[in-house]
Parts: C-alpha cells; structure tokens; sequence
C-alpha cells in the first residue's frame, strides 16, 4: 500500500491523486484490491468506483493525437482502454466490498450496474466476455438476502450458465418456494433434490418451545455464511518481438489488404524483419483447489471462475487487430525512414539518416504491456 501510493504521489491511502489519467487509474485498481485484503474496504470501494467512472471499455476517449501516437510510435499512448473482463470485475470486486460492510443497498446499485455491462457485451460484443458466473453468483446472493426471490432466482440461473455450482442448489431449492422463475437449468436442480414426503405425524411439533426454552433454540439456529476465496494473480503483459511472416499470419482478417501488401513488399526487399506487440505472460504459479473448513469440517469450494483463462481467452480473440495495428506502426517507421533517404539523396547519408530515423522509431515503439496487475487469477 505504501508503494503504491508513492506512485500514486499521495501521503495516505485516503488521498486520491489530484489527475485521474492515463497510469493512474490502474495503480487506483491495484491499490483497491491491496485495499479489500486489509480490509478497508470503504477506502477499496471509492477507489473502485472512481476507476469504474475513468476507465472505458470502448475506445472512445482517444483524441487525434492519441490515434497518431497509437499508429505512429506507440500503442500505450492515450487513456487506458480496458478488456472486458477488468471492466466487470471492477463491479464484481465493488460487490464483494459492499457485501463484507453488509450493505445491501449499495450492493444492489452494484448489481444493476453489473448487470448493465453484462448486457452489453452479450448483445454487442463477444458473448463470452459476458463473464457471467461470478458477478451473477454474488448478485443472486444480494437479491436473495435483501428479500427479492424472483431476482436472486435470475441471477442464480444467470451464474448457472457457466457450469453446474453445487453450493447454489440449496439457496434454489428456498427461492423456488417464493417465487416463480424456472428454467431448465432450475427445473432439473429442483427435480433432482426432491425428496419423498414425510408424514406430518413424525415431524409436527405441536409443542411450541416454552419461554425457558426458546433462547437454547434460537442459539441453535443456522445461519449461513458465504466465503469468498480469491488467490494467485492473472498474467502479466510483455512486450514481443516477432518476425513480419509470423506477425502477418496473427493479423490475418484484421489488417487492411494495402497494409499486408505494404508490409509483404517491404520484408521481400529486406527493409524490416521485426514487429513490436504485447502478449499475455506465462501463469503466475499453478493453481490447485484450495480447501476450506468450518469447525473442524471440510466444505466444498465451487470453481466459480478462472480469470487467467478469460484474459487469455479474451487476448486471443483481440489479437488480430493487436497486431495489426503493430504492423501499421511497423509500415509507418519504414517509409518515414525512406522519406527522409529520399529527401537527403541516394547516397550514404541518406541511408545512414533513414537507418536512424527507423531506429528511433523503433526504440520509442513500446507495445502496450498496461494491465490490472493485483486481479486474482481465480474465485
């Protein structure tokens, strides 16, 4: 927490920085989470929601000069754009602040604006960066607590859509009894747990506890308690340098006919070999199922979601246009660098002035390696 709010340039992790732009708002990212894990999480969840206001998930905030950085020199210039997954687990992670405080009503503003993203991406983006399971697992788990069975039942169904959740079925199972929302999914968990009727002889308690003995029943009573493990860290982005043939193939289908046929022309005449581009990093550890006891008894833990694999599900998707956009970069270093031999003459210090123009175009190119680095590979 310290470092960071040394980057950060505060005194105290109650401070905010006086400009919110480019860097800033990952570092706010990364010291929410330090944050939730000291359990600070009032402090955790502004941070959140100052971020969830600064950081976008279309690139819309990019001006001129941004989009000329981006094709020119650099694809870390500008606002930080966010994949989806760090998008939506800004609210998850803001969920889990609320929750911890018991404050349903925050968590239910939470939840909608959750709910809102998840649409958005399943109706105009790739389904699967819906990242579904998780928020909806803790959304169902607000609505139900703040009494609104037909809305938990949704949600639940909604994390169901990722695999079967074994620690749902009995929450379901309670639901199913207020309210009227069925799915197949629903239908067969509620159809599976029925149990033959027992007669209401041997279960009635005509009796009902006495004055003297009804505290000895309320203490014995069950409560419920959710648990929230998160652990390990998803992948770090680096810089790669690939050579053009391989980085043509990657951007196949993203990368404009006239800048492959650019891009081709230049390799054949032996002007450029490489391309600069960022890939996600080898997993931070291998990760097993951790376990987890109450009062001496091991429960079951669900795998809600690995979020190592969305990142890396989600850059494989978005690499073409990644790399496409590094091969633009690529083209534009080459012919500054032949505009400037033109310019000087065909003789040696023509050449020896476009070799250095390209050199220093290409020493400024760095790949955009920005990240959300403190997110939990796993949940």
């Amino acid at each position: 927490l310290r470092l960071l709010n040394e980057q950060l340039e505060v005194d105290r992790a109650e401070d905010l920085p006086e400009s919110i732009e480019g860097d800033t708002s990952l570092l706010l990212l990364d010291r929410a989470m330090v944050l939730q894990q000291l359990g600070r999480t009032e402090l955790s969840s502004r941070d959140l929601e100052v971020c969830d206001k600064k950081v976008e998930l279309l690139d819309l905030s990019r001006g001129t000069a941004d989009e000329l950085g981006k094709y020119l020199f650099s694809d870390d210039t500008g606002p930080y754009k966010a994949p989806a997954y760090e998008k939506l687990m800004i609210n998850t992670a803001n969920l889990i602040n609320y929750l911890v405080r018991g404050d349903l009503s925050g968590a239910r503003v939470e939840a909608r604006r959750l709910a809102i993203m998840q649409r958005y991406l399943k109706e105009n983006e790739d389904p699967s960066d819906a990242l579904l399971a998780p928020g909806s697992y803790l959304s169902g788990f607000v609505f139900e607590k703040s009494g609104k069975a037909q809305e938990a039942l949704r949600y639940y169904d909604e994390a169901l859509q990722s695999g079967d959740l074994p620690s749902l079925h009995p929450a379901i199972r309670r639901l199913a009894e207020q309210a009227t929302f069925r799915t197949p999914r629903l239908t067969q968990i509620l159809d599976a747990n029925k149990s033959p009727l027992t007669p209401p002889s041997e279960t009635a308690d005509t009796n009902p506890p006495s004055a003297a003995t009804a505290p000895q029943a309320a203490a014995q009573s069950p409560a419920e308690v959710l648990v929230i493990v998160q652990y390990g860290r998803v992948p770090a982005k680096e810089a790669e340098r690939v050579p053009i043939g391989l980085a043509l193939t990657y951007a196949a289908g993203a990368i404009s006919p006239q800048d492959a046929a650019q891009a081709n022309a230049l390799a054949a005449q032996g002007l450029v070999t490489w391309v600069n581009y960022p890939v996600l990093g080898k997993a931070r550890g291998q990760y097993g199922r951790p376990g987890f006891a109450l009062d001496g008894q091991w429960q079951s833990l669900d795998g809600v979601v690995s979020v190592d694999e969305a990142a890396r599900s989600a850059w494989e998707r978005n690499r073409g246009a990644v790399v496409a956009a590094a091969i633009t970069r690529m083209i534009s270093r080459v012919v500054a660098g032949e505009a400037v031999r033109r310019a000087s003459g065909e003789g040696l210090t023509g050449l020896l002035l476009s070799l250095g123009t390209q050199a220093t175009m290409t020493a400024v190119d760095t790949p955009d390696t920005r990240s959300w680095a403190t997110l939990p590979a796993r949940i």
